[in-house]
């Protein structure tokens, strides 16, 4: 009897584990991603206090990167379509932040402990990439399009205007804009904001 109710319990806990990782099921409306995950809200306004980044920017910034997959990784690259040769970048997590501005983040917040895969930490660095886009680049906080243009570019990239070259990722910024314009409207609606 204890046999079965161990193997159940394992494999409860199993099927339940990946939640933190998986997608809310309606990216497209704030309210219902913060229903369904009122830890989110909770990060980003932890991040909104700490670093002046509003929430519907925040939320922007994720999902254009990782849709809300805690995990969320690039894809692997492929020599003569089929031998595996590595990962595009480092990005993972909800930011998809790079393993060296990670390193750089966790060095000048002291917060050595700061997981990729976790919400809080993810919106954190999100928060403090941000400030230090207005204070290299003087970029508001309010401003998603240009925020997500330092934040995929790098404070060097967005100064030389590299992202002028990829009409894709001038694209991406203006629906990152769009959807934090949304995201605000809805939050304001259902009473989050």
């Amino acid at each position: 009897m204890f046999f079965r109710f161990a193997v159940v319990a394992l494999l409860v806990a199993a099927c339940g584990g990946r939640q933190e990782f998986s997608a809310p099921r309606n990216l497209e409306n704030a309210c219902a991603i913060v229903d369904e995950r009122p830890q989110y809200l909770r990060a980003m306004r932890n991040a909104e206090r700490r670093w002046g980044v509003p929430v519907p920017v925040q939320m922007a910034i994720i999902h254009a990167e990782s849709r809300f997959i805690g995990d969320a990784r690039t894809p692997v690259r492929y020599t003569l379509g089929v031998i595996p040769m590595g990962r595009q970048s480092s990005a993972y997590g909800y930011s998809q932040a790079l393993d060296r501005t990670w390193e750089e983040y966790q060095q000048e917040t002291g917060n050595r402990r700061a997981r990729r895969e976790n919400i809080n930490d993810a919106t954190d660095f999100i928060g403090w990439y941000s400030q230090k886009s207005r204070e290299r680049n003087g970029i508001a906080l309010t401003d998603a399009r240009n925020l997500y243009l330092a934040y995929h570019e790098g404070h060097a990239g967005f100064r030389r205007q590299s992202y002028n070259a990829k009409p894709w990722l001038l694209g991406v910024a203006q629906r990152v804009q769009t959807r934090a314009e949304n995201y605000d409207l809805q939050l304001r609606a259902c009473g989050r904001r």
